[in-house]
């Protein structure tokens, strides 16, 4: 699986090593000799890539670089490969969202393994924000009756319990309701609750 492969360690023999046995199988590589280099210039989401991580380097560390690119929204996977590997370290990385963690001196095998299950973790991510970005263009072509009749239909409201709340009749309720389908392009509620429930729009409300 071709894609691009940002290394980042403050090794440079590291560095040369692990560019030259990615480029051997294929893949593009880009190397950082700081987490900061890294951060001073985030990749696009454009291509598919991945990140090559160390955990322990001068100034910003590969723990606190994770979560600066989290708070940027990257979507680009995280394999961390350190020779300082412990538990409360592995853990942090995995519940933040790490792809994997790998101990130096990682095989050629389980590097590509983790880089093509990230890359593969990418191409998700990537189809999933597209999706988010879809349903969001199709919410912001409502008008603001429409995006009340929206929220009230989500919410389990019956066109006459609609028409109450808004001060309306029900057939207008359901003029704004065809609207809200066709601006939506959904065709049953379900599909109207999912859009809904897919942007937090709904969580948002329980809370």
């Amino acid at each position: 699986m071709p894609g691009l492969v940002y290394v980042v360690d403050d090794d440079a023999s590291f560095r040369t090593a692990i560019e030259r046995r990615l480029k051997v199988a294929g893949y593009e590589v880009e190397t950082y000799s700081s987490a900061q280099l890294l951060l001073d210039r985030v990749p696009a989401a454009e291509r598919p890539g991945c990140i090559l991580l160390d955990v322990q380097m001068p100034g910003l560390t590969g723990l606190e670089l994770q979560s600066r690119l989290i708070e940027l929204g990257s979507i680009l996977p995280i394999v961390f490969v350190t020779g300082h590997a412990d538990t409360p370290t592995t853990v942090r990385a995995i519940k933040a969202g790490a792809e994997d963690f790998l101990t130096k001196p990682a095989s050629s095998e389980q590097l590509i393994a983790a880089i093509e299950r990230a890359l593969a973790r990418y191409e998700a991510l990537r189809s999933q924000r597209a999706k988010l970005d879809l349903i969001l263009s199709h919410l912001a072509r409502l008008t603001p009756r429409e995006r009340q009749v929206f929220d009230l239909i989500v919410r389990g409201k019956i066109n006459k319990q609609i028409a109450t709340e808004l001060g309306t009749t029900e057939r207008t309720v359901k003029a704004h309701r065809h609207e809200v389908m066709e601006k939506m392009q959904v065709h049953s509620l379900a599909e109207l609750v999912s859009s809904a429930e897919r942007l937090g729009l709904l969580d948002r409300r329980a809370n």
